[in-house]
């Protein structure tokens, strides 16, 4: 039996499209907020990083995530508690989290600094009928430039 072929058929579905992403909470901003695409794809976040910047007083910075729950509510979520002098940086590996979502900087003056990857699923099926369709209208152009 082989186990890698429905593994294998879901890479080749969708094919994951990633880009860096982060933003600066603190005095400025408190929350950021990170919206969903309008292009009908499916849209993750994917949160690594949350550390104070260099000029973070020492005090408790509370970062929680605000995103629907299962029912449908927004309740803020503390996700990190840093202090300079304790921990001033945390690395997450597996919070994973679909857009719309707000970071909010609950307590503390910042600078917090949150970065991570914004991955859009692309469909590989539109992909590859985009590519046929653009292979077949330049068919017709060289057809049309040959018979003149």
């Amino acid at each position: 039996m082989d186990t890698s072929l429905p593994f294998s058929r879901l890479l080749s579905e969708e094919r994951p499209v990633a880009e860096l992403w982060g933003c600066q909470l603190g005095t400025g901003a408190r929350s950021c907020v990170v919206k969903e695409g309008d292009d009908f794809l499916e849209h993750l976040v994917l949160l690594r990083t949350i550390c104070l910047g260099a000029d973070a007083r020492d005090e408790l910075h509370v970062v929680a995530v605000d995103s629907k729950n299962a029912s449908g509510e927004h309740r803020p979520v503390p996700i990190a508690a840093l202090r300079s002098s304790v921990l001033p940086m945390i690395s997450l590996k597996a919070l994973e989290l679909v857009p719309p979502v707000t970071f909010v900087l609950q307590c503390g003056a910042g600078p917090v600094y949150l970065s991570g990857q914004r991955v859009t699923l692309e469909d590989d099926a539109s992909s590859e009928a985009e590519e046929e369709e653009l292979l077949e209208e330049d068919a017709g152009d060289e057809d049309d430039d040959g018979g003149s």
